[in-house]
């Protein structure tokens, strides 16, 4: 469904209030470490940085955003694609609600900065939430062609899907009691950024948007989930290569291995489908009718001669 002049307009508003606040937490990121690239290797997981707050799920809301925004602006974003990018938005930025405002963040952050964080959650979710009423009051009566995913992205985000939940059931029945829970709710022994999602509750939610895009096979949603995806299968590799884990691959246990081919399908997955949706779709001529006749119909009798 396409949207209304009015809802095109809020949107692009609630866009813009949401690429700020990523982009905010970014450029005070680079203000705190020496390099950029420093950043970078945090994202990925390459170099644990204690004075990081954001995560590589912050610049690819930052991404999402502008997207989203760039095509209400050209008229070609529908409804779903706000409702996408309002689901990614609440993805990401709901655990602060509780992660935030744990006892043991105090350790993590100053006060003054953990304080802007949570009013950043606040704002994002709000923001968010505003994104998904937005696409469901501003809806117009006029169709808008859906854009169907391949079904090579949808057997790729189906299969990883499988991957991610498999995985978090088998930890979550290792987990000893009382801890099984920390992965969904964070604690003082998983040392994250300030805006990080624990992992659990990340890879739940991101193989629950994949399976989505599985079924729905629509492109908006098939390209967050496919983002979210890399993100999890880059970060963990790594993590791999700080630990110098891939060096010593031969005296992993198999279970190990297979958890490392598991993360390394998750990133090829997501950057396959990722160049596969985000290429254009080719333009299909529109049908045209043949033009009226010019002139009087020819008459019904044809005089003598005709």
């Amino acid at each position: 469904m396409t949207l209304t002049s009015g809802a095109r307009r809020t949107g692009a508003a609630l866009c813009i209030a949401l690429a700020l606040i990523e982009g905010g937490w970014i450029v005070r990121d680079l203000t705190a470490i020496p390099s950029p690239l420093d950043l970078w290797n945090s994202w990925i997981g390459r170099l644990h940085v204690m004075s990081t707050t954001t995560t590589l799920e912050t610049p690819l809301l930052l991404l999402v955003h502008v997207t989203v925004l760039v095509g209400v602006v050209r008229r070609r974003t529908t409804a779903g694609a706000l409702v996408v990018a309002g689901l990614a938005t609440l993805v990401v930025r709901l655990p602060g609600l509780w992660v935030l405002t744990s006892p043991w963040m105090d350790l993590r952050a100053t006060d003054e900065l953990r304080m802007r964080a949570v009013y950043t959650s606040l704002a994002a979710l709000g923001l968010g939430v505003g994104l998904l009423i937005t696409a469901a009051a501003g809806r117009s009566a006029a169709t808008h062609p859906t854009q169907r995913a391949p079904l090579l992205t949808s057997l790729l985000l189906g299969v990883a899907a499988g991957v991610l939940a498999g995985w978090e059931i088998r930890w979550f029945l290792r987990s000893p009691d009382g801890e099984a829970l920390d992965r969904f709710t964070g604690s003082e022994t998983a040392l994250l950024p300030l805006l990080a999602a624990p992992p659990g509750w990340l890879a739940v939610l991101t193989a629950t948007l994949a399976l989505g895009a599985t079924l729905a096979a629509v492109r908006p949603l098939g390209l967050v989930a496919a983002a979210l995806l890399a993100a999890a299968g880059v970060r963990q590799l790594g993590g791999l290569l700080r630990d110098g884990v891939a060096v010593r691959l031969k005296e992993l246990s198999v279970e190990e291995q297979l958890l490392m081919a598991s993360w390394g399908f998750e990133a090829t997955a997501g950057a396959v489908v990722l160049v596969l949706l985000a290429r254009p779709e080719p333009v299909r001529p529109a049908f045209r009718e043949s033009p009226p006749a010019i002139g009087p119909p020819p008459p019904s009798a044809p005089p003598p001669g005709w």
